[in-house]
């Protein structure tokens, strides 16, 4: 094969200044650069020519530092070719190459990898509050925290206006402007970084532009935890039309009380429910949600009625009257559903309502009598038809009456987008189990799987086949056997989860290389850790052989250090240390107000949190008022690229080290998508476009998508640890 050629600008392992990588690793590393990319078993080596210029360093020298824990070792060496990326690398393509060296992943195109069967370990930090403008200039070091947020880059294209132009060249004739190098790494050295950010020079050869996974179209930013800790399951050779059924080989069992899946106040304002006065728990909230309500006609003078709920602390049962292993927990489960009718004026009205009991007995199935005269009975999709509704006589307030004497605190209502049956029956509750939330679609919110689609999928059934459409009574009882199988299986079933595995899982899978132990006739898979704030045992670390909670960065740096090498203190951590572990630094990303507030501990879900809200996205500063007290930006950076060169100095040779941000700043994001979620509240209401507090238009629209572009652009780090070689 013919040998790649590269310049002295584009040699991605060049050692400017000669710092923390000692003395030698630019030079050993120029040896190994030239051969192609051999298998992992790694062929024999070839014979190389000392190539260096400036050290002299012999062969002899080079196969002197081939032992590392008296075991001949093959310096995996990372190698980036000029003009191969034709768009940024994405998370998953970091992922990608962790599952090449150690699993069965396939080989990168983006990088090139030699001796990869040669990384013993692989640590994967992610650091936000990192952005690819500290390292062109674009963003100063120098300002206070509550100044750091980037500005709106203009100049930056967004994927539409790149359609745009191609467009008009190919109009032209002309071919595709060439924009390679914007996707290609930037090169690092001391003398073109600030002062803050030039040890980074000394261990990553690059600062890669890294993109976090996302949707465009619905403007979303997805999770970049999931990105990495998360992986696809094998394909299978199942084909037909229609869903595939869930796969269930993979998957644990783990049975969930219902009240595991009772909507928090945030899932019931992100899905336009009408907050019951009981989820708020100040008198202040409860009075900012009473004015809301009178805003968007859903108070009680419009006409709608509240359960009689006083509290939260009122659906509370004792635990000896709850059944050991019960999923109910002891609560009266009602299933719901309805349908509609149009009248006049284009109106959607309460046409019929039916509940269904946890033992699939009809509660109530009434047919209701509509305000307005009907203009469209919508019989192909409710079945319902003139003469079912000419005799009724059963009013709305009829049926919210009967309602309120049915549903107690202890009543947890389920159905498959509540949200609109509670919005027709102008009535609110506390305890929500919305099947559209936890059976969330593959691409996210706001896109929500159909009742029809998650029955046949998960329960391997149809409804609503017949032509006099939908049946409330057998939707009613679809939704109910879809919660149960979600109580059996437990949290994790429906979700992505049910496509893909925890990575730690795929890796416990995956033999190391080398031969088996002789205590063991089965080579044994490899292990991994979680390392991060709060709790991360209850996160995504659930299957990691040991996950390390911390509260401030250095206890990160040690944490790393101790699972990566070993801890005789800490039994959860094997002999000798992990083999992938994945970590996160915060400091930073709290300073800059991405985050204002340390993790609790006791809130699994809070550790994993991407977007702060509106509420959330002040600033720490320090209790001394002064500006001179204020924390530097500068400083932050500095701590934070310190502890990284200290996480890199705890590694053991051969060691792969992957740094990336996560996301861009998501501020902008987060407040933006906090007015359009108000508007949506009020303009549902159908109140008048002049009294709105907040007018969304295509001006909103687009400036919530130049933000989203914004915050999906990260950026990354890696390089293979190195031993310093030892003068003969």
């Amino acid at each position: 094969m013919g040998k790649r050629k590269y310049s002295d600008d584009d040699d991605p392992v060049k050692d400017t200044s000669g710092a923390s990588n000692g003395f030698g690793v630019a030079q050993l590393l120029t040896q190994l650069q030239n051969a192609d990319t051999e298998p992992k078993d790694g062929a024999p080596e070839e014979s190389r020519e000392s190539q260096n210029g400036d050290g002299g360093e012999s062969d002899k020298q080079v196969k002197k530092q081939k032992r590392v824990d008296g075991e001949k070792v093959k310096y995996p060496v990372l190698t980036y070719v000029e003009g191969r990326l034709s768009s940024s690398i994405r998370i998953a393509d970091l992922q990608g190459l962790l599952l090449y060296c150690f699993a069965d992943g396939v080989a990168p195109q983006w990088i090139s990898i030699k001796y990869p069967g040669h990384v013993r370990k692989i640590v994967v930090l992610m650091v936000p509050g990192l952005e690819t403008g500290m390292f062109d200039g674009t963003i100063s070091l120098d300002s206070h925290s509550q100044e750091a947020g980037p500005e709106a880059d203009d100049t930056q294209e967004n994927s539409e206006d790149v359609r745009k132009e191609d467009f008009q060249r190919w109009k032209q004739g002309l071919p595709p402007e060439d924009r390679s190098h914007r996707f290609s790494p930037r090169s690092l050295s001391r003398e073109n970084l600030a002062e803050p950010l030039q040890p980074l020079a000394d261990m990553f050869p690059h600062v890669w532009p890294v993109k976090t996974p996302g949707d465009p179209k619905y403007n979303k930013v997805h999770s970049p935890l999931q990105a990495v800790l998360m992986s696809s399951l094998p394909k299978t050779k199942e084909s037909g039309k229609g869903p595939k059924p869930a796969r269930a080989d993979k998957f644990v069992p783990k049975r969930t009380p219902i009240t595991t899946f009772i909507s928090s106040k945030n899932d019931l304002q992100e899905n336009d429910y009408v907050l019951h006065p009981s989820l708020l728990p100040t008198d202040q909230e409860k009075r900012a949600n009473e004015e809301l309500r009178k805003r968007t006609s859903t108070s009680t003078d419009d006409g709608w009625v509240d359960t009689h709920v006083p509290s939260l602390e009122a659906a509370k049962i004792p635990d000896t009257e709850i059944q050991q292993g019960s999923m109910t927990a002891g609560h009266n489960v009602l299933a719901m559903d309805c349908e509609m009718c149009i009248t006049e004026g284009g109106k959607s009205e309460l046409a019929r309502v039916s509940l269904v009991r946890w033992d699939g007995e009809a509660v109530l199935d009434e047919f209701v009598k509509p305000e307005r005269p009907i203009i469209d009975y919508l019989t192909r999709f409710s079945g319902i038809t003139k003469e079912k509704l000419d005799p009724v006589t059963t009013t709305l307030a009829d049926i919210q009456q009967k309602l309120l004497s049915i549903l107690t605190p202890r009543t947890v209502l389920v159905g498959h987008s509540l949200d609109s049956d509670m919005n027709a029956l102008k009535l609110t509750h506390p305890f929500i189990v919305d099947t559209t939330i936890i059976y969330p679609h593959p691409r996210g919110p706001p896109l929500k799987c159909s009742l029809r689609w998650l029955t046949q999928k998960y329960l391997g059934k149809e409804i609503q086949k017949g032509q006099a459409g939908h049946d409330s009574i057998e939707d009613a009882i679809a939704v109910l056997d879809l919660v149960k199988l979600k109580c059996e299986k437990g949290e994790r079933w429906g979700t992505s989860d049910a496509s893909s595995e925890s990575i730690f899982r795929r890796l416990a899978r995956s033999p190391r290389s080398g031969k088996p132990s002789a205590d063991s006739e089965q080579q044994e898979g490899r292990t991994g850790a979680v390392v991060d704030w709060g709790n991360p045992g209850r996160g995504f670390g659930a299957h990691a052989n040991a996950a390390i909670g911390c509260s401030d960065d250095d206890g990160i740096v040690k944490g790393i250090s101790s699972v990566v090498n070993g801890d005789e203190s800490n039994p959860s951590i094997p002999q000798g240390g992990v083999d992938f572990t994945w970590a996160r630094l915060r400091e930073l990303e709290l300073l800059r107000g991405w985050c204002n507030r340390a993790p609790d501990p006791n809130n699994a879900n809070e550790s994993t949190s991407l977007n702060p809200s509106p509420e959330e996205t002040t600033p720490i500063t320090s209790t001394d008022n002064s500006a001179s007290a204020e924390p530097k930006l500068s400083d932050t950076v500095s701590q934070t690229v310190s502890n990284i060169s200290r996480i890199y100095e705890s590694l053991p040779p051969c060691t792969l080290l992957m740094v990336y941000s996560g996301t861009g700043d998501p501020r902008e994001v987060s407040r933006l998508q906090a007015m359009h979620r108000t508007f949506r509240q009020e303009y549902n209401s159908r109140k008048p476009w002049d009294e709105l507090s907040v007018k969304w238009t295509d001006t909103e629209e687009q400036a919530l998508k130049k933000a989203c572009d914004r915050a999906r652009e990260g950026c990354g780090f890696m390089c293979v640890k190195i031993d310093r070689l030892e003068p003969i």
